[in-house]
C-alpha cells in the first residue's frame, strides 16, 4: 500500500513540473519579474541604481587620460629575494611600462599615469578607493592589473634543467566619472625553456623563464584593449 502511494505522489510531482523535471516559467502566470526581490543588506547599489545602470546607455569618452595601477598577485616571491629586490623591482616596473607602451598605441589615450602606492588604501584594497585615487588624478579611465604566475623544474640528467613557466594577468578598465567596468579580461600563457650556460644558477633562469610567460600575457592583453578602443571608437561614429 506504501509503494502505490508513493507511485501516486511521485506521478502528481511530474505531471506538475516541466520536461526536465523543474516548474515552467510560464505556469501560474503572473506579472514579469524585473527586479530583486531578495534583501540584501550588503549591497552598495540601490535596486533602483541598478535598473538604471542595466537599462542605461554608456560612452567612454573619445580622448582617454589613463591611471593605471599594480595591484599584489602571487608570483613567487622567494625566487624573487634570491634574485635581488633591486632585480624584482626593476622587473615590475618593465611590466608596468609594457602596459603603458600597449596603451600609448591608442590614439584615444593622451596621458598615461601611474597611480602611486602613496594613494591607494591597502587595508582593503577596493575600486571605490582606486576610483577616488584616480579621481584625484584627474584620469577619464583607470586600469588595474593583477599578475600571478608560478613556475615548474623538470631536471634532466647531464643536460640543463627544462624550466617552464604559467602566467596569469587580470585587468580592467573603470570609467572614473561613473564607476561602470566596460572591459575585463584575464589572460594565461606558459613559457619553456632550458637553462641556458651564461645564466649562473637555475634560479637566474626561473627569473627569466617567469618573466617571459608574464609579457607574453601582457602582449595578449595588449591587442585585446587596443581592438576594444577601436571598436568603441566605430560604435560613436
Amino acid at each position: 500500500m506504501k509503494n502505490i502511494l508513493a507511485i501516486l505522489i511521485l506521478a502528481i510531482c511530474m505531471s506538475s513540473c516541466g520536461p526536465s523535471g523543474y516548474l515552467s516559467r510560464e505556469e501560474g502566470g503572473g506579472p514579469p519579474i524585473t527586479e530583486s526581490l531578495f534583501a540584501d543588506k550588503s549591497s552598495t547599489i540601490s535596486e533602483e541604481n541598478i535598473q538604471k545602470i542595466l537599462d542605461g546607455t554608456y560612452r567612454m569618452p573619445q580622448q582617454l587620460r589613463v591611471a593605471i595601477l599594480k595591484l599584489e598577485g602571487t608570483q613567487r616571491r622567494y625566487y624573487w629575494y634570491s634574485w635581488g629586490d633591486e632585480a624584482y623591482l626593476r622587473t615590475q616596473q618593465a611590466f608596468l611600462d609594457s602596459f603603458t607602451a600597449k596603451f600609448k598605441q591608442s590614439p584615444r589615450v593622451v596621458k598615461m599615469m601611474a597611480i602611486p602606492d602613496l594613494l591607494v588604501s591597502k587595508s582593503p584594497q577596493s575600486l571605490t578607493s582606486i576610483r577616488e585615487s584616480a579621481v584625484r588624478m584627474q584620469a577619464d579611465i583607470v586600469v588595474a592589473y593583477v599578475i600571478n604566475s608560478d613556475i615548474y623544474t623538470k631536471y634532466r640528467s647531464f643536460k640543463s634543467p627544462n624550466i617552464k613557466a604559467y602566467a596569469t594577468t587580470q585587468l580592467i578598465i573603470m570609467d572614473v566619472r561613473t564607476g561602470l567596468v566596460p572591459f575585463s579580461t584575464i589572460v594565461t600563457r606558459d613559457f619553456l625553456a632550458a637553462k641556458k650556460k651564461e645564466e649562473l644558477d637555475v634560479t637566474e633562469a626561473r627569473n627569466r623563464v617567469q618573466t617571459e610567460a608574464v609579457l607574453l600575457t601582457i602582449n595578449e592583453i595588449g591587442k585585446q584593449v587596443n581592438d576594444y578602443l577601436k571598436m568603441d571608437a566605430t560604435a560613436k561614429q
